[in-house]
């Protein structure tokens, strides 16, 4: 806790950033939780690929269409030792790393902005929300005109499916800070600057990570399907070849790589959330 002194005597308790309520859970208790979520879930993953292993083999659904998990699994194999497999995901990696990181360059600055000055947010709100709400792939004929079938227009479809995520996610962020930090730290003179980065950017982080965690999944689905209508490479042309040339082996296990590379970047981004976000376990271990 902090205490503000306006008047000579006269002291205005306020809470400080790391400070936290007597019924905040700990860091450990939280952790405990996520961990015990997997532990629950995954009998059920488990049951989920052992129906997909039986199903096909029981004539429940048609093997050519359905293969068995064994079957993928063998295919997923062979792409990985041709390199086929790491050549398609890699370049499918770096067009919605290349979308995602201009997303967060636009998206983050501009919804400090809107969520800090009010007069900002009005006369941009509308064209914000009109842009937010036009899907991006009725724009992806669009994009292909404009910029051709080359990189250049799988990039854009890949930010424009992710900025606003990150947009809507900052906004919100920046406006939930408490008011009386805020307060606090203007009646201790506190710069713009060191408002931003001491007071509103940590507070922000976790509505931020949480808009990442949304913009890193669109723009994977984004480049996912403008590589499937316009390119001859990646994982979506990958999945769209072998489905064309009924080799559903390599179809299920480039979905499966999909779905794998989506995980993992997500627990990524999980992960910094709790390191960027380690003061409020410290907090909440410290004495009151």
């Amino acid at each position: 806790m902090a205490y503000i002194s306006e008047k000579p005597g006269i002291g205005i308790r306020l809470p400080s950033i790391a400070s936290t309520s007597a019924t905040r859970p700990t860091r450990r208790h939280k952790t405990a939780r996520g961990d015990g979520t997997f532990s629950y879930g995954l009998p059920l993953l488990i049951l989920f690929f052992l129906l997909w292993e039986i199903a096909p083999r029981l004539g429940w659904l048609n093997p050519i269409f359905f293969p068995p998990l064994s079957d993928v699994c063998r295919s997923w194999i062979g792409l990985a030792e041709s390199g086929v497999l790491a050549k398609h995901i890699g370049i499918s990696l770096q067009r919605a790393a290349i979308g995602f990181g201009l997303a967060t360059i636009v998206a983050v600055p501009l919804g400090f902005l809107m969520g800090r000055y009010s007069l900002f947010e009005k006369v941009s709100d509308l064209l914000v929300q009109t842009l937010r709400n036009t899907s991006q792939f009725a724009l992806l004929p669009v994009f292909i005109l404009l910029l051709g079938i080359g990189e250049a227009s799988k990039i854009a479809i890949t930010f424009y499916s992710s900025v606003f995520f990150l947009l809507v996610n900052t906004i919100s962020g920046v406006k939930a800070v408490d008011p009386l930090l805020l307060k606090a730290a203007r009646s201790m003179g506190t710069s713009d600057v060191d408002l931003f980065r001491k007071v509103i950017l940590p507070a922000s982080i976790p509505s931020i990570v949480a808009g990442a965690r949304l913009a890193v999944k669109s723009s994977i689905f984004a480049v996912i399907g403008a590589e499937m209508l316009a390119a001859k490479s990646g994982l979506g042309y990958l999945i769209q070849q072998s489905q064309l040339m009924m080799e559903t082996g390599d179809m299920y296990a480039g979905i499966l790589t999909m779905t794998l590379i989506g995980l993992i970047v997500n627990y990524l981004l999980v992960w910094f959330e709790r390191w960027a976000t380690s003061w409020k376990g410290q907090s909440d271990t410290s004495p009151h």
